[in-house]
């Protein structure tokens, strides 16, 4: 049973006759462990109808680029052949998701969907629920406890977060059992892409070609069962010790495939949970509370790409400090392109342009230079996210946006005053190497390039 609390209706329609309940795939990028997916296959079982999936495929989601697009094709061509198997057709086209989905629902005895939480996401589901002419019923599939459950406003922080997850966690620490159509629907006729080429698909996209696709990272669910093997057996007794030690690698590299869906967030955490492993705790609390922190920042603070989303201390105190002396300026081809006087910045920022990923412990040190190295708070801003959305294959996401905001203040508290930050936080190089050999870490950044080479 899908749990009431993940369940939504978006519009007040009814549901009609139709040859199909259609699963409007976007969020939860996967065949197993998704609710919405199993809810949908549970309606049309009931009504003794198939159930069709479909995903919109657009390049017009902001900032996307090849590198997010390949990788993303990549786990959606996995999940097409797995629904085939189980009797369920995954139409992909290349069209703004609530056109589409309004065009295939014209079939449909009703529509199931994942949900979002940027702007844009939510927009695409207003728009649909407006325009369909039958139910559209959204399911929470990407968090573990669903948004609204966990809190009904915007927090302040992890620490008032945390309480109110950890009481009810055990009551979505499950996942239901996967059901077969009764019905399949291999047979439907229509246009869609097959993914089996992807070079292909991705040629006849209208997007940001400048970034191309990670040689370390490929998609898929089956990937991410890999790498969360790898995790399981090697990493994971550590983690809580040594995940914040970027010359070491003790992290699950799992975000760029939660960021697509491609691995459900429940059962990961229900994997963890029984390891009974000394480092799971720290692992959940990366998984669930900060996580969903960021989801609870997004969905309720409409500013989140804007310094206008950080606490109004910390708005004051930049503001404050604005017109203070920066002993050096960067422009933002010099920060792109990791040539600053900083060798430990420029090694984060090469990391995350060559593979997609920096170590999140530098993702910190890395949005507070920008802001002691750009001419205004304001800049800074827009250049930390648009760094961090065009290289991180996790980038555009309530992570994104909340790990940058937090370079600013965001859930965090006041400092020490000094020039340039006031009470914002601090970081620096010498802070580095006391908790870590950044040197080491240069050196690792080094040995990739290499091997991309």
């Amino acid at each position: 049973m899908i749990a009431k609390e993940r369940l939504c209706f978006l519009n007040s329609r009814e549901s009609a006759a139709g040859d199909y309940v259609l699963y409007w795939m976007q969020a939860a990028q996967r065949a197993e462990a998704n609710p919405a997916l199993q809810y949908a296959v549970q309606l049309a079982n009931e009504k003794r109808r198939p159930c069709l999936a479909f995903f919109g495929l657009t390049g017009g989601f902001p900032e996307a680029n090849a590198r997010h697009m390949a990788f993303m094709l990549e786990g959606l061509r996995e999940t097409q052949r797995t629904l085939a198997d189980r009797g369920i057709k995954l139409v992909v086209r290349p069209v703004s998701p609530e056109k589409g989905v309004v065009e295939m629902a014209r079939a449909a005895s009703l529509v199931v969907t994942d949900r979002g939480y940027l702007r844009i996401q939510k927009s695409w589901r207003a728009r649909a629920a407006a325009d369909l002419s039958c139910s559209l019923i959204q399911v929470e599939t990407e968090a573990v406890v669903p948004v609204e459950t966990a809190s009904i406003k915007e927090e302040y922080a992890a620490a008032t977060l945390r309480p109110k997850l950890r009481k009810i966690l055990a009551s979505y620490l499950s996942v239901p059992p996967e059901r077969k159509p009764l019905r399949d629907s291999l047979g439907w006729q229509g246009d869609s892409f097959d993914l089996e080429n992807i070079d292909d698909i991705l040629a006849g996209l209208k997007i940001d070609r400048s970034v191309g696709p990670s040689p370390f990272y490929r998609g898929g669910t089956d990937e991410a069962k890999k790498r969360f093997r790898v995790f399981l057996r090697e990493r994971i007794g550590h983690f809580s010790d040594l995940r914040n030690n970027p010359s070491l690698d003790y992290l699950s590299h799992l975000s760029p495939y939660l960021h697509f869906g491609q691995i459900s967030p429940v059962w990961l955490a229900m994997k963890a949970e029984a390891t009974g492993s000394p480092g799971r705790e720290a692992f959940l609390e990366e998984l669930i509370v900060r996580r969903e922190l960021a989801m609870n920042f997004v969905h309720y603070n409409d500013r989140y790409d804007s310094l206008e989303s950080l606490p109004a201390w910390a708005r004051a105190t930049l503001a404050e400090h604005a017109v203070d002396i920066r002993p050096v300026l960067c422009t933002r081809a010099e920060l792109e392109a990791g040539k600053t006087h900083d060798p430990y910045w420029n090694a984060a920022q090469r990391e995350m342009a060559l593979t997609g990923k920096m170590h999140g412990y530098m993702r910190m040190y890395w949005g507070k230079k920008i802001l002691e190295w750009s001419a205004s708070p304001e800049e800074a801003f827009a250049t930390a996210l648009y760094l961090n959305n065009k290289y991180e294959i996790d980038g555009r996401d309530p992570n994104g946006f909340a790990g940058v905001a937090w370079c600013f203040g965001k859930h965090d508290r006041p400092w020490g005053k000094r020039p340039i930050f006031g009470s914002v936080r601090y970081m620096n190089d010498r802070g580095l190497r006391r908790k870590f050999d950044a040197d080491q870490y240069v050196r690792n950044v080094a040995r990739l390039e290499a091997r991309a080479d």
